[in-house]
């Protein structure tokens, strides 16, 4: 029997949650009350054999584990402060190097680590639990805060790290045809290394009205989360995507738009303005599209539109590509 997706079950948990007077979920992080301010708390794996290979440096998935997390803060306009590491240890494990690794990431945002817990385990991993305060003069940005009318916009190019995906064994690289290497050095780079755009997203959280998502499990799923939040439907430019190298999806027997559309694990925000208000130069972003009245999401080409399938990573459905 098909097992079923996440966005279902997260739908079915929240009309439990709703019954009881409670529902946080719905955005990159939850929102909790408290004091003179809130605070935003999110939660991230990284887990071997599901989303690194065996056999990658400690180090590199480590500080990969504190990025996916502050990817989070940064879609919620959020500063974060501190973090608690739940690590899973193997037998050859150097516990000692993914520690510093994470200490010093976390150190890179200003961010403490605070506190955590240590089990031995058949693979290795970890959990990182991060809290965050808003930024000053800021609000914390939410799915639900889209309009007929937006501007569409992401923080950056998606697709290269499906394609670096594909090239974390040790010899991928050098099977590449030699024009390519370096454009597959860029792609692995980026896979391995992605960087949470937390001073956008606290640029974001000072506009008067801004909706963001960070894309972790592909630009269409995850536009399409945040449309059904808001109650809207997209339209998205298929010229206006900052797709990978053509050449180099090839290459890997790829398609270079639907692993910008699809792939996942892009970590640059997508986000909506309101109509002619731009986004700042300086942050690099670029407007892929509109945010429409009517429900789902449409693929413009040439003058020509097709339905947009809101397909990308999911753990627990089969045929589905990401990580």
């Amino acid at each position: 029997m098909r097992r079923r997706s996440e966005d279902s079950l997260l739908r079915n948990l929240r009309r439990t949650l709703a019954r009881r007077g409670v529902d946080r979920l719905g955005d990159d992080a939850a929102i909790l009350s408290g004091g003179p301010t809130s605070w935003a708390v999110t939660v991230d794996q990284q887990i071997e054999g599901v989303h690194f290979t065996a056999g990658t440096p400690p180090k590199v998935w480590a500080r990969r584990l504190v990025a996916v997390c502050l990817s989070d803060v940064a879609a919620m306009g959020g500063r974060p402060t501190h973090a608690f590491l739940a690590l899973q240890a193997t037998p050859t494990l150097d516990v000692a190097a993914v520690l510093e690794a994470v200490a010093d990431e976390c150190a890179r945002s200003d961010v403490e680590l605070a506190g955590g817990d240590l089990a031995s385990d058949s693979r290795c991993g970890g959990s990182l639990t991060v809290m965050a305060r808003p930024v000053a003069g800021g609000r914390w940005l939410r799915r639900s805060a889209a309009r007929p009318g937006d501007t569409l916009w992401l923080g950056g190019p998606v697709g290269w790290s499906r394609l670096g995906r594909e090239l974390s064994g040790s010899a991928a690289i050098e099977r590449l045809p030699a024009a390519q290497r370096r454009d597959g050095r860029r792609a692995r780079r980026i896979h391995r290394e992605p960087t949470p755009q937390l001073a956008l997203g606290q640029a974001l959280a000072r506009r008067r009205r801004c909706a963001a998502i960070d894309v972790s499990d592909g630009l269409a799923l995850d536009l399409a989360r945040l449309c059904r939040e808001s109650g809207v439907g997209a339209v998205v430019e298929r010229e206006a995507l900052p797709c990978p190298p053509e050449a180099l999806a090839r290459a890997l027997g790829l398609d270079r738009l639907d692993c910008a559309l699809h792939g996942g694990e892009d970590y640059v925000l997508l986000f909506t303005l309101a109509p002619g208000v731009r986004s700042s130069p300086e942050a690099g972003p670029v407007r892929i599209g509109t945010i429409t009245d009517g429900g789902g999401l449409v693929l413009a080409t040439g003058g020509h539109t097709r339905a947009l399938p809101a397909r990308g990573w999911d753990h627990l459905s089969s045929g589905t590509s990401g990580g």
